[in-house]
């Protein structure tokens, strides 16, 4: 089985070294003395915002201490969802209806964000527009379903469907689940295919990536930014933080907001076509509705990729390994017919939440950032690294998720001690819902 994403494999020239030395790129530039901005983080947020600078006239620079992508943005599993981590119901209760649909349109924006982008750069990353199913784990969960179909119709103006159990053979493969939600805005991509070409676009605007180059400090005075690397320092005046779920130290006001979780995924062999079909007949992208949830799709090659949280932690090679197990077991469960089928491939990569488990953007302590996308980051990413740089570029404009207030996490300072508590009150809400 191999340690290291499955998309690394499935991205020509995203990954050429052998393994146990697997890593989506080996792009290196040379580090500047000099720039207008430095960007820490080769990643969706961090190569939008260097692209959008760089296309405005900024000298850019994107500092990245892995490769390009090495984080959750060569790691996750492609699904390019509507709406926010909270669903319909909570985002109208928090915020009330009227800014709850800016909210939710800002992911509708993200979206239709990136399909442009992809168009504009001729990014062949497998995008298409799949649609997503949620999942109903409990026939309360289904009825709670048809509270939010009619919610965001009301509210939203955002048609959803409702399958029910009996009928839901023709969307999904599986008998344990009681009833669907079919969203058809949604889409699918390769990531680590879409990551390397956003990258390339960003050096097309004329962008430098510095990759395999850690961060070791950094340094405001006089209203310019110092930034020391292992291969150096970088003078500039003002630098973006793109770091979210592998947010260090280094940036602490930035850590004490962001809380890393690991997400695990494994990846089977190469299924039968016709197997692969019956699973997901549609090929959307799906997820179920526990809070311990699951979220799997099938690949371009007929692959089952199935992942979940599986544990509230960090993620390392150990708990990568312990959980690759408990997915395996999962998905059998979802799918009893891969019983015998072989897993080629499990990894695992960290998303950031945040306090209120909605995304924030802004600046901090004379420092831009986009983060904290839990879990919904391939379009969000890429829209917010896109318009704080627009702000970075003079634009002015309002938009629901910049500048908005973004609390630190009180007895927080980048050791999250409170996961494993948080883990088992999900598990019992799971249990109990």
């Amino acid at each position: 089985m191999n340690l290291y994403p499955y998309w690394w494999d499935s991205a020509p020239g995203a990954s050429p070294e052998p393994a146990p030395a697997h890593t989506p790129s080996r792009d290196a530039g040379t580090l500047p003395a000099r720039a207008d901005v430095v960007v820490i983080g080769a990643g969706y947020t961090g190569l939008a915002a260097a692209r959008t600078l760089a296309r405005a006239g900024a000298s850019v620079v994107v500092v990245e201490r892995a490769s390009i992508g090495a984080g959750a943005s060569s790691r996750n599993g492609g699904q390019v969802l509507t709406g926010m981590k909270l669903d319909a119901a909570t985002l109208v209760a928090r915020f009330g209806e009227r800014r709850a649909r800016g909210l939710f349109d800002a992911s509708l924006e993200s979206i239709a964000g990136l399909e442009q982008l992809v168009a504009d750069e001729g990014l062949a990353c497998e995008y298409e527009r799949t649609g997503h199913i949620q999942a109903a784990s409990k026939p309360s969960h289904f009825e709670e379903m048809r509270a939010d179909q009619a919610l965001l119709a009301r509210v939203f103006d955002h048609p959803v469907e409702l399958v029910s159990a009996a009928d839901q053979g023709a969307e999904l493969g599986s008998a344990v689940y009681h009833g669907l939600l079919i969203d058809r805005r949604s889409g699918a991509l390769n990531p680590a295919l879409y990551v390397r070409q956003l990258a390339a676009a960003a050096c097309r605007a004329g962008a430098t990536i510095v990759a395999r180059t850690a961060v070791e400090g950094v340094r405001r005075a006089e209203s310019a930014w110092t930034v020391r690397t292992a291969a150096g320092a970088v003078a500039a005046r003002e630098l973006f933080v793109a770091t979210n779920g592998y947010t260090t130290a280094v940036t602490p006001f930035l850590q004490r907001r962001l809380v890393p979780i690991g997400s695990y995924c494994i990846a089977t062999e190469r299924l039968p076509a016709a197997d692969a079909t019956r699973l997901i007949p549609k090929r959307r992208m799906v997820f179920d509705s526990k809070h311990f949830l699951h979220y799997f799709r099938v690949t371009a090659d007929h692959r089952l990729v199935f992942g979940g949280r599986a544990e509230f932690a960090p993620a390392t090679d150990e708990t990568t390994t312990r959980c690759a197990d408990i997915l395996r077991r999962d998905m059998v469960t979802v799918f009893p017919s891969l019983a015998a089928a072989r897993i080629e491939y499990a990894w695992s990569g960290n998303v950031a939440f945040t306090r209120d488990q909605m995304p924030h953007a802004g600046c901090l302590d004379g420092a831009y950032y986009a983060a904290g996308y839990c879990g919904h980051g391939v379009a969000m990413a890429t829209h917010l690294g896109a318009l704080v740089a627009r702000r970075m570029a003079g634009e002015r404009f309002e938009h629901p998720l910049l500048d908005k207030g973004f609390a630190a996490i009180p007895f927080y300072r980048g050791t999250p001690w409170f996961l494993p508590i948080a883990g088992a009150y999900y598990q019992l809400l799971d249990w109990l819902q």
